[in-house]
């Protein structure tokens, strides 16, 4: 099995954490909330074994740094640009889970010469989901709504951390008792590090800014090969959107493909399941020099 280690550098003005493993063409892979680079445990021992995989911490996670700004997506999707530029690297396969994907998707948008396949996990782009927005909607998107108020949600959150979390880790997962044990303790442990639940509340923040970026390129489709994945059995995705559908409208040369028996962890609950459809995916890819 390749070595994993975990590096840091200065790239687009903050410290950002990664994990690098492997060689060979590059995947890189982004995490959502509320996770950091931990969730990709599973993907990273059997990617790393035929490309060289990188999964940083997002801005606002993990043991990247939490500034106060700079929460938008095509400032995070400059994140992953700048770390891609400190390691040498030009042309990526990427993958991107919940806040990733978006993260991702402005990626892919933004740099598109730099991204030779896509691959988005459990999410409904912001665009969308704003676009859409009613009553049962706002219900299973209660959080985005209550992420976006100034202070309160980290004022509650603060000492109630581990209950914060299981109730997203219980209600998200078609087990409920998927995320347990020891790496339920990592996310714990994680999230309550000094800024960290303000770091995840301001990604959220960033909705308004996220929603005009999306709809200046709104027409613009991503055209490099795309794979939308999801969890058919979580209630706030595959339950309550038509996710071909809504993929469709922003790729071009687009495969969906609903996960049975999982809610919006894929990789972390069917990560045999994920492993096989992202290898599969990733065939023929060897990198590309920019």
């Amino acid at each position: 099995m390749s070595a994993i280690a975990s590096h840091t550098l200065r790239a687009n003005g903050i410290r950002q954490n990664y994990i690098d493993a492997g060689a060979g063409a590059p995947v890189v892979l982004l995490h959502g909330f509320p996770e950091t680079n931990f969730a990709w445990r599973f993907q990273i021992p059997v990617l790393s074994e035929l490309y060289r995989v990188i999964a940083p911490d997002l801005r606002g996670y993990g043991e990247t740094d939490k500034p106060a700004t700079g929460y938008d997506k095509r400032t995070m999707a400059k994140d992953l640009a700048a770390l891609l530029d400190a390691l040498g690297i030009g042309r990526i396969a990427l993958v991107g889970h919940d806040r990733g994907a978006r993260v991702a998707t402005r990626f892919a948008k933004d740099y598109p010469d730099r991204v030779d396949r896509l691959v988005v996990m459990d999410n409904v782009p912001t665009r969308i989901v704003a676009r859409d927005l009613n009553a049962e909607i706002a219900k299973a998107y209660w959080f985005f709504l209550f992420h976006l108020i100034p202070d309160l949600p980290e004022t509650l959150i603060a000492g109630k951390e581990e209950q914060w979390l299981r109730w997203f880790f219980s209600d998200w997962s078609y087990d409920p008792s998927a995320i347990s044990g020891e790496a339920f303790e990592t996310y714990v442990r994680a999230y309550r590090a000094p800024g960290a639940v303000r770091g995840a509340m301001a990604d959220y923040r960033a909705n308004a800014e996220d929603v005009a970026q999306d709809l200046v390129d709104a027409d613009v489709k991503i055209g490099c090969p795309t794979l939308a994945l999801w969890g058919a059995d979580f209630g706030a995705v595959g339950k309550m959107f038509d996710m071909p559908k809504v993929w469709a409208e922003m790729a071009d040369n687009l495969r969906a493909v609903p996960i049975a028996r999982c809610g919006h962890l894929p990789h972390e609950e069917r990560p045999e399941a994920v492993n096989a459809l992202l290898l599969e995916f990733l065939q023929g890819w060897q990198g590309e020099a920019r």
